[in-house]
């Protein structure tokens, strides 16, 4: 998580001997209040809800199994259960449709088809891992001029889908590229002669195309915006009004145990310095997992990431070198007695993050046990190492070169520590052959932190200004090429477009590891792209903000 600051004044701290002037950021406050603090949970109510979902989930399940649905609408059919947040209590039934489907498949099965089938398609194909070729939508383009067909843009439920489509997009498609930039400025044209449902449906896929969106948010948007198109499965409704019922209680309850946590911990009075941002740090949480029996793995993920608010804040945001350089070499040795050393506002922090980590060791299953802890304090001790450094530069004034600043951005980016505690928290899937393929830094990861260290720097490097004296990606990439800032900025957005086409890759078949173990890391990247794809949503909440955590937590569906 970033810092994006404003309102930048000196404040000396008057308890220490030596008066250190330092760098002190007005954080804006949560925007919450007292509102959260009452959340409670009827456990009967998900009870109602569990039983709610028995009936029609078993009838959905033999509506896709069935033999005699035509392909193109068992499609659509895998499309509704995917975007409403239920594939995963069918994946066998849908792995089992999608591997005769595909093996059947023919190209010239598409000559035919519209726009809209061809792209829906498509969606499902790459959405659950198989490589179907971009060359079916050839057909859409005009084989002299090289442009897409005139008559596809009366078809705007068409462009909508082949919009979303193109966010599956790996390198070296040009069609998806040209798709995605030909469709979206049309869509964009049209948007305010729409009404109705299409219209909310083409303002959200601009706003957050539903590839690179939160899962849980989705799914809420996706079932009041796309509820007639689903309403010919009546059964499907019942399922996705009872299962979203169940999980808000379920989130409600987690997000009422970490704010109970927050605040037993006292990290209002122990880190005054630091951005207060329970739900929002929860929300990441929920991004990163969607399936209920992760309740305790979003809690602990809801844990680390207030841990690692704290540290970047302090590092970045407050503390003094002398400061920072005693911190890192006590979380460097990790072990009570280093507490000493530090300086009194610090101790309870070190102590705190000692404590927990300890009980998050304590969750994990003895087998392998010794492996998995060494692997998630390195993770720690590594952030806190790149904290250090980044603080030094700018002490000592110095602007790395853009591969300097890299090589510890991507560290910074904090990535390695949610992939790390994701993985401890994944119960039987988390096994030593998993840890094994973590440690070989692959591919997906590396492109997610990319991604989330550049969309970070880009959205917030003007604000920072000056206290950040320049090292972050936009201004090093500047000083080492020697180009302007607007030319800088279209870089590092061209790298996050492959970042993401990477990341695609990543997860088609044949993957290196199971798709459960690929999911959180591809859902850390939708996390960073719905916080920082404008600004620093996370720094300064605003409406998104407010209205997704309000959607997840406190807005309920009414029982269908």
């Amino acid at each position: 998580m970033a810092t994006l600051e404003c309102n930048i004044t000196l404040k000396e701290n008057y308890k220490s001997t030596t008066n250190p002037v330092r760098p002190y950021v007005n954080f804006p406050p949560s925007i919450w209040g007292d509102r959260l603090l009452s959340l409670t949970v009827d456990h009967s109510e998900l009870h109602t809800y569990a039983i709610a979902m028995e009936q029609p989930k078993e009838e959905l399940k033999s509506l896709i199994i069935n033999p005699n649905m035509d392909s193109n609408e068992k499609l659509r059919l895998i499309n509704y259960v995917y975007r409403l947040g239920l594939r995963y209590l069918f994946e066998e039934e849908i792995e089992c449709q999608l591997d005769k489907l595909f093996t059947e498949l023919k190209m010239e099965d598409y000559d035919e088809a519209d726009l809209y089938t061809i792209s829906i398609n498509f969606q499902v194909f790459r959405q659950h891992g198989y490589k179907l070729s971009c060359d079916v939508f050839n057909k859409f383009k005009d084989s002299s001029s090289g442009k897409f067909k005139e008559y596809i843009t009366t078809d705007v439920r068409g462009m909508l889908s082949l919009y979303e489509a193109t966010q599956m997009c790996i390198r070296e498609e040009s069609i998806l590229d040209e798709a995605m930039a030909f469709t979206e400025a049309q869509l964009m044209g049209v948007v305010d002669t729409l009404e109705g449902n299409l219209l909310q449906q083409v303002k959200h896929a601009l706003k957050s195309p539903s590839h690179r969106g939160v899962q849980m948010v989705e799914t809420r948007l996706y079932f009041s915006n796309y509820k007639e198109e689903c309403s010919r499965y009546d059964l499907l409704l019942k399922l996705a009004n009872a299962h979203f019922n169940y999980l808000q209680l379920l989130h409600k309850e987690e997000l009422s145990t970490f704010i109970k946590w927050v605040k037993d911990m006292n990290f209002q009075k122990i880190t005054p310095y630091a951005r207060d941002r329970t739900p929002e740090l929860y929300l990441w949480a929920v991004g990163i997992f969607l399936e209920p029996h992760y309740s305790q793995a979003r809690i602990t993920i809801s844990k680390m990431a207030q841990l690692v608010l704290v540290l970047d804040d302090i590092y970045d945001a407050y503390g003094t070198i002398e400061e920072l350089r005693l911190l890192t070499d006590a979380i460097n040795r990790w072990e009570i007695s280093a507490m000493e050393q530090l300086p009194e506002y610090i101790k309870p922090l070190y102590k705190i993050i000692l404590n927990e980590l300890t009980e998050v060791e304590k969750q994990i299953p003895k087998e392998g046990r010794e492996n998995r802890v060494k692997a998630s304090k390195q993770a720690f001790q590594e952030l806190a190492r790149a904290y250090h450094q980044e603080a030094e530069w700018r002490y000592s004034k110095y602007v790395p070169s853009y591969q300097e600043y890299m090589k510890n951005g991507l560290i910074t980016s904090s990535y390695n520590v949610f992939s790390t505690y994701s993985l401890m928290n994944m119960g039987e899937i988390n096994s030593e052959e998993a840890l094994g393929w973590y440690e070989t830094h692959p591919n997906i990861l590396e492109a997610t932190k990319l991604l989330g260290r550049l969309y970070n720097d880009v959205t917030t490097f003007q604000f920072e200004g000056e206290r950040a004296q320049e090292v972050e990606s936009v201004h090093t990439y500047m000083k080492t090429f020697g180009l302007t800032e607007n030319v800088a900025v279209k870089e590092l957005k061209k790298m996050i477009e492959n970042a993401w086409k990477d990341i695609n890759n990543e997860c088609l078949k044949p993957t290196e590891v199971s798709m459960a173990l690929l999911a959180p890391v591809l859902n850390l990247a939708r996390i960073t792209d719905m916080v920082y794809r404008y600004n620093d949503r996370f720094t300064f909440p605003e409406e998104t903000t407010v209205e997704y955590v309000t959607l997840l937590v406190i807005t309920s569906v009414p029982m269908y």
